[in-house]
């Protein structure tokens, strides 16, 4: 059993539960040998003696472990020690895509595709590795502190093989494929339709499909045709839109074929959103309905019921935002894979060729169907819970289901905290992502600082994030807490400690209050408590800033898409300069370093590289007469033909002297070198010879040739 504090594998300490989920608790801890935090998460007690859970925690690691991308959460470690069976990973401290979302209702196109950018490339690298997610949605989608967007929870990745792909997890039904609804062939494919999904959401706050069941919600992926992102925000930008339409095609064969054709029309959005640049393959059949066979019906209406009968009565989606941590600034890992292996289903491509006939059955079919699995939740068809006594119950509010929202409401069972001390009974409702608030009343007969009582009692099953009041005892004297609220942390750090009040310090940004001054403070002001209480002040980091990107060495494209989608923006001039160090086309200078926060929507300025400046040479020398090393038979006087030729071939003299020296001024010369080639001619003596038989003497001419020599000339750098 893991436990805080213990030292797993000689180098990583336990140092607090960050997080929980169907096979695996996950924990803080720290790597003693590399000096660094890691979340490490480890196979649940009652599922390690068992091997098909222990294969399954093993899979994950392996297919995880080779992917290192920085969208991706990177695995750094597996292993196992004494039935310990753990992977360590990256921590990740930022908030989930879905809870971004809910927070900002949506997202602003560019914000969006700019998230949706980095989401592609993670997947990409997975893909490359032959790995396919199975269950992308905002809730596996981390948005860090530092702006940078990962994909976690490869839990229900498989490595993929030439066979056929059968998926044996749903997955989140709101995000699921048509071909994950059938229990049928999956491929990378499908992927691309799960991020379309969840582009559509990032735009509208909304997804798509909803129904009351798993069952109805997976039939409209498969037959209904999806909605215009538009519809829902006007102003939308055809080409987003054009790119959501074709992620989200009922067959795989019309979408994106590929992450890295995906990635190219994302990138051409930012930079031209209203230009109708997607090609959208089979315009003709886009966006058909197929009617679904009784088949289909029943494969859907087999893996609900066995999902029920295994108390998987959530959705992926509920029992992720069930499991998230508490506050926004805490490291977020969720663990969502199933704990039993459900039976495969093949797809039959006859399916699609059924009749109305077919389809009219199937729709009667589906009611009744309906009808008995609302009359199961409402009967508390929850029955055959085998989980651990000690675990927190979470179900499901029926009339939450049946309201057709797309999130439904999360109970827990209300902890006895009566008797416990204020911070433990606290930390317990936290962790079951239970608000609290204290009042405090005077009390002679119990210490204080302990829980006196609660207006929920214990037992009672009370909503995920709803505030739970404890009244606690502050002993026989309260004292009354300040008000800091808007004082600097210094001085209310100093007004505090003068009454007797420990303090922490927590930090948070805000749009309204300037740095360094008190946002929140717990307990409020005038409540009395004892002596001693810890009172916890939120201090203003001011607004929000924004990591800057390094745009240094990216092409000019590049540069703006990666600014874009770290939410800056870029000078409207844009200087093109001579550089030695950067190529060109490549940035080489931007106006805030990497590293370094600013304001969102700061411009940066730019600079793209137009290569190194050529470097220009001068000859300023006095060509002098062949020396007798060069021209042993040259005779002072004799007219030499000169030409002075530059190493790139540019011709600078040429010319005919017999005076030496001859000038040579030339300035601005592209090579550093060149070569003068003098020529001059030699006429060689007569003859005379005696012909023996007449003795006739016979004179011959002498005879007129050309020499040559080539000297090198090195030139002066301007």
């Amino acid at each position: 059993m893991v436990k805080i504090g213990m030292m797993i594998g000689d180098r990583y300490e336990i140092l607090e539960k960050i997080g929980t989920g169907g096979m695996s608790d996950v924990y803080k801890a720290k790597c003693h040998k590399l000096n660094r935090f890691v979340a490490i998460k480890v196979l649940k007690q009652e599922f390690s003696e068992n091997a098909n859970f222990v294969s399954k925690f093993r899979t994950e690691a392996q297919a995880a472990a080779g992917l290192m991308h920085p969208n991706i959460v990177n695995v750094y470690d597996v292993g196992e020690e004494d039935g310990i069976y753990y992977i360590v990973m990256e921590l990740v401290e930022g908030i989930t895509l879905k809870k971004y979302i809910e927070k900002k209702a949506r997202l602003s196109f560019k914000e969006a595709v700019s998230i949706a950018i980095q989401v592609s490339m993670g997947i990409e690298a997975a893909h490359n590795n032959h790995i396919i997610h199975r269950d992308i949605k905002p809730q596996n989608i981390i948005i860090s502190k530092e702006g940078k967007v990962k994909v976690t929870d490869f839990g229900i990745a498989k490595a993929a093989t030439s066979n056929t792909i059968t998926s044996n997890v749903m997955g989140s039904v709101h995000y699921t494929s048509p071909e994950q609804a059938r229990g049928g062939y999956s491929d990378e494919k499908s992927d691309i339709y799960s991020l379309g999904i969840t582009i559509f959401e990032m735009l509208t706050g909304r997804v798509p499909f909803n129904g009351e069941t798993t069952v109805a919600i997976a039939i409209k992926h498969i037959q209904e045709e999806l909605p215009s992102p538009k519809e829902f925000v006007p102003e939308t930008p055809s080409s987003v839109e054009g790119i959501v339409i074709k992620c989200c095609q009922k067959s795989p064969d019309r979408r994106y074929q590929n992450m890295q054709q995906l990635i190219a029309d994302l990138k051409q959005s930012l930079m031209n959103p209203d230009e109708d640049f997607v090609v959208q393959n089979d315009p003709d059949m886009r966006g058909g309905t197929r009617t679904i066979s009784d088949s289909d019906m029943e494969q859907i209406k087999r893996r609900t019921v066995y999902q029920n009968n295994h108390n998987y009565n959530h959705t992926y989606e509920e029992r992720e935002e069930a499991m998230r941590l508490k506050t926004d600034a805490e490291p977020v890992y969720e663990d969502e894979e199933d704990p039993e292996d459900e039976d495969d289903y093949d797809y039959n491509p006859k399916m699609e060729r059924v009749t109305t006939v077919l389809a009219l059955v199937g729709g009667v079919v589906f009611c009744v169907v309906a009808i008995i699995l609302a009359m199961k939740v409402f009967d508390g068809g929850g029955e055959g819970d085998d989980r651990n006594p000690g675990s927190p119950i979470i179900t499901s509010d029926p009339s939450e289901e049946s309201s057709g929202g797309s999130e439904e409401v999360k109970n827990v069972k209300m902890p006895a905290v009566k008797g416990k001390n204020v911070e433990d009974a606290r930390n317990a409702l936290a962790e079951l992502g239970v608000k609290s608030e204290v009042k405090y009343e005077e009390s002679e007969e119990i210490e204080a600082g302990t829980v006196i009582s609660a207006d929920v009692e214990a037992g009672t099953e009370i909503e995920v994030g709803s505030t739970v009041t404890l009244t606690a005892s502050s002993g026989t004297q309260g004292v009354a807490v300040p008000d800091v609220i808007g004082s600097s942390f210094d001085d209310a750090n100093a007004t505090l400690n003068s009454m007797g009040f420990a303090v922490t310090r927590v930090e948070g940004y805000s749009d309204d209050v300037e740095e360094g001054i008190v946002i929140t403070q717990i307990p409020a002001a005038e409540t009395e408590v004892a002596k001693g209480t810890n009172v916890t002040v939120t201090v203003s980091l001011g607004k929000e800033k924004i990591w800057v990107p390094n745009l240094m060495g990216l092409t000019e494209q590049d540069g703006i898409a990666a600014a874009l989608e770290a939410g800056l923006t870029i000078s409207d001039e844009i200087s093109y300069v001579y550089s030695s160090d950067y190529a060109e086309g490549l940035i080489c200078y931007q106006s805030f370093s990497n590293g370094s926060y600013v304001d969102p929507g700061t411009a940066v300025e730019i600079k793209v590289s137009k290569g190194p400046e050529a470097e220009t040479y001068k000859y300023n020398a006095s060509i002098m007469a062949p020396t007798p090393e060069e021209a042993p038979d040259y005779v002072a006087g004799t007219e030499v033909a000169i030409t002075l030729t530059t190493d790139d071939g540019q011709v600078l003299l040429e010319t005919k002297t017999s005076s030496f020296p001859q000038a040579a001024n030339y300035y601005g010369l592209t090579s550093s070198a060149g070569t003068i080639t003098m020529t001059y001619f030699v006429t060689t003596e007569g003859t005379t010879t005696t012909d023996p038989d007449t003795g006739e003497t016979i004179t011959t001419p002498g005879e007129t040739e050309s020499r040559s020599f080539t000297r090198r000339v090195e030139f002066t750098l301007e």
